[in-house]
């Protein structure tokens, strides 16, 4: 038990340490496939996601860490034979899971393959679903990879994406089941293959019991934390708090981590727990000894704000995906990015990549109510800006709302 209180700083800087978030980005290299391939494995994983505004979040939350790096050597990573170090799968969300992680995915399988309960309310109990499922399999086996689009059907439609046609169903109940894999994306539809055509050989595929499962995600989770909750160790790999607290306990017994003090944003004290790798960033962090210099932009879907609260417990910021209310309920815009300055959350924007003309266009842009326009904090954002705009082959930059307008302005004289 560490009796010291740690500063708000602290907490905020083993965060940003954990993540890879620290760093300033080094404009002279290009990342290398092991780079992209170590960031993804420090995360745990990364969520896949539709909404393209912008890039993917799935690549934007690579940029964010790495910088300008060739989004296509992540596609390679995960669909590439030659290169194949990631697979499609369920864990915080959809996600790219380096193929360590693979066999974390097996209990579930097997739930769905053999869990009376679980197996009666799967796509195989529904009338027909059986047949289709065994249509869809040996269709594939003999044709090889396929789409759901693939498939003909005449059936009715109702108009919901989740309103699956029944071959749909099958590839997906397939997938979950872990007979079938994602091969490659197609204008990114899922294409699904065998899986012992598309894992590679030599995969660690021995099963870890229901308990050890739980035990190795509550673990990742206060590792790519820093510092962090109970219950947010748990929601980081989409685990429960009764799961989560009595892993911790037991970590917490074993000495893998310890309890700390920390005064959070809120100005009160609070009990979290950290990894013990960490503590040595923590200590430092406290002594002024270790600093974060990195500003860059994030994903809504970025890992940092996957444990419930912590925008607001460390950083006193509301994160905010509203792509999926109505236009007049929303306050920021439909896909805000957060703009990380050094420790802090300053400000975030609403962007719009208009591809064909090569511009990127900011909807809004805002700064946090007591943040000013400073000459560093508009330089440093202005050369992340730069960096952004050239990761999406954007040559031309359009502000439509600016607050405070002062920003907006000062930002596009430094670009």
């Amino acid at each position: 038990m560490n009796e010291a209180i740690f500063p708000l700083r602290a907490v905020r800087r083993v965060a940003l340490y954990a993540q890879g978030l620290c760093t300033p980005v080094d404009r002279r290299a290009t990342p290398t496939l092991q780079e992209i391939q170590g960031t993804v494995e420090r995360l745990g994983c990364v969520q896949i996601d539709t909404l393209q505004m912008v890039q993917r979040s799935q690549y934007l939350v690579l940029w964010s860490r790495l910088g300008n790096y060739n989004a296509a050597d992540l596609d390679r990573l995960a669909y590439d034979p030659q290169h194949k170090a990631l697979f499609e799968g369920w864990q915080h969300a959809a996600c790219l899971i380096p193929l360590s992680e693979y066999r974390f995915q097996i209990p579930l399988m097997r739930r769905l393959l053999d869990d009376p309960a679980v197996a009666t309310r799967t796509f195989l109990a529904k009338p027909g679903g059986k047949e289709m499922v065994n249509t869809v399999r040996e269709r594939i086996r003999a044709t090889g990879p396929l789409r759901g689009a693939d498939f003909e059907y005449s059936g009715p439609r109702r108009g919901s994406w989740w309103d699956w046609k029944p071959a749909k169903e099958a590839l997906e109940y397939l997938y979950a089941t872990g007979e079938l894999m994602i091969s490659e994306r197609r204008n990114f539809q899922r294409v699904y293959d065998l899986t012992e055509r598309v894992l590679p050989e030599g995969v660690d595929q021995i099963e870890p019991t229901v308990e050890e499962r739980d035990r190795h995600w509550v673990e990742l989770g206060v590792r790519a934390l820093g510092a962090c909750t109970p219950a947010q160790a748990g929601a980081y790999s989409f685990r429960t708090l009764t799961v989560s607290r009595a892993i911790v306990n037991e970590l917490l017994r074993e000495g893998t981590v310890q309890t700390i003090q920390a005064r959070l944003a809120d100005g009160e004290t609070h009990e979290l727990i950290a990894h013990r790798e960490h503590l040595p960033v923590l200590e430092q962090s406290a002594q002024g000894g270790f600093s974060t210099s990195r500003t860059t932009f994030l994903s809504p879907f970025d890992n940092l704000f996957w444990a419930p609260r912590r925008d607001r417990q460390l950083w006193g910021f509301r994160q905010s995906l509203e792509a999926y209310l109505p236009a007049h309920k929303r306050q920021w815009g439909y896909f805000c990015l957060p703009i990380l300055h050094k420790d802090q959350l300053v400000g975030r924007f609403d962007p719009k990549l208009e591809r064909k003309e090569g511009r990127l266009r900011l909807k809004a842009l805002y700064l946090e109510a007591d943040v000013q326009p400073e000459e560093q904090l508009v330089e440093e954002v202005a050369k992340a800006m730069g960096d952004f705009m050239a990761f999406h082959k954007a040559k031309e930059l359009v502000i439509e709302k600016s607050q405070p307008q002062e920003f907006g302005r000062k930002l596009l004289a430094n670009l």
